[in-house]
């Protein structure tokens, strides 16, 4: 068993990073490039990592929210949340599912899966609406991910 994980060390690792909030496979991938690891490998195995608690996001966001307003010492860090998804509720509910994609997909910080299934849960977005547009939004900015990385690595090669 120790084989198989000296095996897929550096995916295990690309793996375990893009299911991390905010790293994602924004992080995840740009890291698997520089460990050695093929494009292709990479994209796989950091879109899977990313796409893996999107649905639990989008199931427990709006319980976890509720009783976090319950608590004296979270109630200001929900209300901050809430105030920055009611921010983007213009923009995301202008195109629906098509501005989850585009929120998801656009690799800046600030996006990405957990904060496009944080913020559908949050904007009351059916699951059949919000999961197929946020997991085209994650093999989206994991295609823009690995066509920058790679560029990259290709200019600094160069040198």
């Amino acid at each position: 068993m120790q084989e198989f994980f000296v095996t897929f060390e550096k995916e295990l690792y690309v793996f375990l990073l893009s299911l991390i909030p905010v790293v994602e496979l924004r992080g995840a991938i740009p890291v698997g490039i520089g460990m050695g690891l093929d494009v292709m490998t990479t994209f796989i195995v950091a879109v899977i990592g990313n796409i893996i608690p999107v649905p639990f996001i989008l199931l427990l966001t709006r319980p976890v929210m509720s009783w976090l307003k319950k608590t004296k010492a979270l109630k200001p860090f929900a209300e901050w949340i809430e105030g920055k998804i009611e921010k983007n509720r213009e923009k995301i509910m202008r195109y629906s599912a098509f501005g989850l994609f585009l929120f998801v997909a656009i690799p800046i910080p600030g996006t990405g899966a957990w904060s496009g299934a944080i913020a559908a849960s949050a904007l009351d977005m059916r699951m059949k609406y919000a999961l197929p547009s946020i997991v085209a939004g994650v093999v989206t900015a994991g295609v823009i991910m690995c066509f920058g990385t790679s560029l990259v690595k290709w200019v600094i090669n160069i040198f």
